[in-house]
């Protein structure tokens, strides 16, 4: 019973002088909702960036041509075909920490269907490329070795070219036609969504690679490809794969020392790791901003707390005449303190989580509400009612009661 006296006591304190308490508790009210909505924020974007990744496939590496130098003058990367099938069959063959090859060609095309018409990205593939972008099918069948080999004139619908182009109704089987050129539609993709870049992976159209290269885009050197993209067997076997095709490449195409390389090899999942973990530290920062509204709030409880041990100076004195002692003072005022904290933790957390909610509905940005930083803002709240309210009750448990009866 004793230990919820200083509880009512402090709850009738609070209830005297209801503005005051209820602008002091507005700093932590602020402070509270502002870090968990901008925690909220910043994980949101992490998460996204994760999901991103994760739709990119993984232990990714890409290859791609390099700048090439003519008559003096010196090109941009890629404006020069300098990878050949021949260096795909050499990095499956010849390099132990790769598990899948697969090379592709891009252009930009109008397909049409019926009255119906749309420009997109159009990809010729190996098969092998859906399985290393962990690309599944929604509809029809995937893409085989045999449509590769023969050169048929197939084709997969990303979900947006599906979506525009046939509405609700199911392409399997239907023709398009790709630059007047007519293709089966053997099946639509699953949706990916967004690739961390911002492009929609879905308005795309897989052809076999061949195909592409004999009936769509043509090509003076028809051996070479546009980009490899490379699956290392593991996360850990990144780094070596790496090397590997670094090494063999420069060898196949006579790298010497004084000559730059005419391709690249980029590890996509180190590229896209750091955009996550820009994300994260951008949160970490905007937590940490939204931290010193509490500071604040903190400051302003422990200004409003030496307000109140001089207005009852007289009262501590009487309290301590009838035989309270200096914790039992210390303890009232420093409930006092926590009280207040706790209430404007609470509501700042309702906020907070109200906030987060809106601004997903209202601008459609990704927020995620972690329990754990709810938790986290409740129980800093308190422990800054416990820190900046210890100074004024320990100056109240201090006073001489003598005096403090005098007080006027």
């Amino acid at each position: 019973m004793d230990l919820l006296l200083p509880l009512r006591i402090a709850a009738r304190a609070l209830r005297v002088n209801k503005m005051r308490s209820f602008l002091t508790m507005l700093g932590i009210m602020i402070g509270i909702g502002a870090v968990i909505v901008m925690v909220a924020v910043g994980s949101g974007a992490s998460k996204q960036i994760a999901d991103q990744i994760a739709t990119m496939g993984s232990n990714l590496i890409l290859v791609l041509p390099g700048s090439t130098t003519s008559g003096g003058i010196r090109a941009g990367g890629g404006s020069s075909p300098t990878l050949t099938f021949d260096d795909v069959k050499a990095i499956r063959a010849e390099c132990p920490a790769v598990a899948l090859v697969a090379p592709s060609v891009r252009g930009t095309a109008q397909v049409v269907y019926g009255n119906m018409n749309w420009s997109t990205v159009i990809q010729g593939i190996t098969p092998d490329m859906l399985w290393i972008r962990e690309w599944k099918t929604l509809l029809g069948r995937e893409m085989s070795q045999n449509d590769s080999d023969t050169a048929q004139k197939v084709c997969l619908l990303g979900k947006t070219v599906a979506d525009t182009l046939f509405g609700d109704e199911d392409p399997t089987g239907k023709q398009v036609r790709i630059k007047g050129v007519p293709f089966q539609v053997t099946g639509v993709l699953e949706a990916k969504g967004r690739s961390p870049q911002g492009t929609d992976q879905d308005d795309v159209v897989f052809v076999p690679m061949s195909t592409a290269q004999r009936k769509l885009f043509g090509s003076p050197l028809p051996n070479t490809v546009g980009s490899i993209l490379v699956q290392a067997r593991d996360v850990s076997q990144l780094g070596q794969a790496e090397l590997e095709i670094t090494a063999l490449l420069d060898q196949r195409h006579h790298m010497g020392p004084s000559r730059e390389r005419d391709f690249s090899v980029r590890n996509l999942t180190e590229i896209l790791a750091v955009s996550q973990q820009s994300a994260q530290v951008m949160s970490l920062l905007l937590g940490a901003v939204a931290s010193i509204s509490l500071i604040v709030g903190g400051i302003g409880i422990m200004n409003i707390m030496l307000v109140s041990v001089t207005e009852r100076t007289r009262e501590i004195g009487i309290r301590m005449a009838i035989g309270a002692r200096e914790r039992d003072i210390l303890l009232q005022f420093l409930t006092e303190a926590v009280l207040l904290t706790l209430m404007g933790g609470i509501i700042g957390m309702l906020l907070g989580v109200g906030s987060a909610l809106g601004i997903s509905a209202l601008f459609g940005w990704p927020t995620l509400i972690s329990p754990e930083a709810i938790g986290l803002a409740v129980v800093f709240s308190s422990a800054i009612g416990i820190f900046f309210g210890f100074y004024p009750a320990r100056k109240a448990a201090q006073l001489n009661p003598i005096d403090a009866l005098r007080y006027e």
